[in-house]
């Protein structure tokens, strides 16, 4: 049966802030949508949740709908997932922040790294700046810990050497004092960040909910990225996420601004990022199946349909 409520989980980041737009000042219900957002712990309980019908859309990394749909996924499913990305979300400079008196990639040499899944998400883009860095997997332990919040946690408390940071954690991590051995946007030309897919039976039972989300998103999105609501977005902003200091608001307001590592303009999928991903995948799962083929993972009929309707 068709739905006007659409269940969305999505990572604690943000990345989030069309969604606390669209769901504060009311573009969603404008569209005939009501969102309830709840916010990951782990990409695991994300996919599991998602595809066991408990949520309806995700917002999450690319390669996360791409593992558990060619059977990666580092949990057990209670289905077979028919999972597919239908809009983008935002670019994302993720950045490797290491411990208080690690200076170097050599001085990780025998430490752990807190990662959320280890063979899923972000942790390949990690993979790739160790390797870059001449470390071994032998020179390290990769130990999955959760979302953004518990890893950067676990690296301020000393558990781990180090972990991938986005924004406004990284942001913290800077003002704290701590070191950035390397950014995302030094190691690729084009890395997604996150994405908003869905399980294909749900998507096309409720396809007038689906044009609806997307087109009450990008309001959202159009509303946050107009300068003259910047003061407003900050607040939203700020509300939404009570854990980050204030003085971190702005900063990270202007990051998530810029399209090379914020908000995607008009939700557009990044295809030469979505290549990426399947070419570090290739490399680095454990599979080792090679992946060349983006329109497996894609259906973009929603997104052309809602754009076409706005």
């Amino acid at each position: 049966m068709a739905t006007s409520n659409i269940r969305l989980i999505g990572f604690p980041g943000t990345g989030l802030l069309p969604l606390f737009v669209g769901i504060d000042k009311g573009q969603f219900k404008e569209r005939g949508v009501t969102v309830d957002l709840e916010r990951t712990p782990s990409s695991m309980y994300q996919a599991q949740k998602l595809v066991g019908g408990e949520f309806d859309i995700a917002c999450s990394a690319v390669d996360n709908y791409i593992a558990y749909q060619e059977g990666a996924g580092e949990v057990e499913l209670d289905r077979e997932p028919d999972l597919f990305v239908f809009m983008g979300s935002t670019q994302i400079e993720l950045s490797f922040v290491v411990a208080k008196g690690i200076e170097s990639f050599e001085d990780l040499k025998g430490k752990t790294l807190a990662m959320d899944a280890l063979t899923t998400g972000f942790a390949f883009v990690l993979y790739r700046m160790l390797d870059n860095a001449g470390l071994t997997p032998d020179d390290y332990e990769m130990v999955s810990v959760g979302a953004t919040p518990h890893r950067w946690e676990a690296v301020q408390e000393g558990e781990h050497a180090g972990t991938l940071l986005i924004e406004p954690f990284t942001g913290q991590a800077r003002a704290g004092g701590y070191t950035i051995l390397e950014s995302s946007l030094q190691t690729f030309k084009n890395y997604p960040g996150q994405m908003f897919g869905a399980m294909r039976g749900w998507a096309n039972e409720n396809r007038p909910a689906m044009i609806s989300f997307i087109q009450g998103y990008l309001d959202a999105l159009d509303w946050t990225l107009d300068p003259a609501n910047k003061a407003e977005a900050a607040t939203i902003l700020g509300a939404n996420m009570p854990q980050m200091p204030e003085k971190a608001v702005g900063p990270a307001l202007e990051k998530l601004l810029v399209p090379e590592t914020g908000l995607v303009p008009m939700g557009k999928v990044d295809m030469e990022g979505l290549k990426t991903v399947l070419e570090i995948r290739s490399q680095y799962a454990p599979q080792g199946k090679q992946l060349t083929d983006t329109e497996k993972y894609l259906d973009l009929s929603f997104y052309e349909e809602a754009i076409s309707g706005r």
